[in-house]
């Protein structure tokens, strides 16, 4: 592995300077002491995925609320933030109050979300120390390998429908057989996001962790910051993250119009 450059500050501003494009706001908004509140609205460089302007969009990395919302619902969420502590807004019961503002309007709560950076010097002592199980094989994939895979068997992994975007990752093989698979995705130009597959049969043998681990060290010795994604009821990915070297960063919470909420319900049911 080769020596991983940037620090933890340095990549924690870089998320931050991410976060405030997204928003519409500036870096040092989030580590304010006091609420913000911006409106909405399309910026160039902003992560490739994001729907915006957002309706209404609440970010924090525990300082404070940065709400990046539409004009309609300024007045509602600035309120509601600014009624309770930073944290208890994106928890119940406190939630259910904004909830309640929110479906008159044919809205809701659809989104809630945990984002995790690397921290370089878990992240690179795992990678120096790890070893692979006998029988095992890891292999880097490049854009041209990737585009040869079946997107379906590895939907956590890769994106079918940003399929330009998954640009690396690392499989793990057994008997030429691939097994797991760690993708991801050049949302922004500083930062990729990490996903994660492994076949049912192979799971709580540490593949998975193996796997973000070491795309984590290539995406940084690429100059890139990985960052990691899931819901906070999620163990297994909590797990995941937190064996692989990354840690808790910032939370969001996204609210999305109601006929929007029960197609992603249904795309959910279909898929179990």
């Amino acid at each position: 592995m080769k020596e991983i450059k940037m620090t933890n500050e340095e990549i924690l501003k870089i998320a931050m300077e991410q976060s405030a494009v997204d928003s519409g706001c500036k870096a040092e908004d989030f580590l304010s002491n006091e609420n913000i509140v911006v409106i909405s609205r399309q910026f160039d460089g902003a992560r490739k995925y994001l729907k915006l302007p957002f309706l209404c969009d609440l970010a924090s990395y525990g300082n404070n609320i940065v709400a990046s919302v539409s004009p309609e619902l300024k007045d509602i969420v600035t309120d509601y933030i600014n009624s309770y502590p930073p944290y208890h807004c994106f928890e119940t019961p406190n939630m259910i109050v904004l909830q309640g503002k929110l479906r008159p309007l044919n809205m809701n709560v659809c989104f809630m979300a945990e984002y995790w950076l690397p921290d370089v010097e878990v992240i690179g002592k795992i990678c120096a120390t790890r070893t692979v199980p006998a029988g095992y094989e890891l292999r880097v994939l490049e854009k041209a390998e990737i585009d040869t895979l079946n997107y379906s068997e590895w939907e956590n992994a890769l994106c079918e429908a940003r399929k330009e975007l998954d640009i690396l990752a690392v499989a793990a093989y057994k008997n030429g057989k691939m097994i797991g698979l760690a993708g991801c995705s050049a949302d922004c130009d500083t930062m990729w996001q990490i996903g994660i597959d492994v076949k049912p049969e192979y799971r709580r043998q540490g593949i998975a962790s193996t796997l973000v681990n070491q795309l984590a060290c290539e995406c940084l010795e690429r100059g890139k910051v990985p960052f990691y994604c899931c819901a906070w009821s999620n163990l297994k990915s909590v797990r995941t993250a937190l064996k692989s070297g990354f840690r808790p960063a910032w939370v969001q919470l996204t609210v999305k119009q109601n006929e929007i909420i029960e197609k992603t319900n249904k795309k959910v049911i279909a898929k179990h």
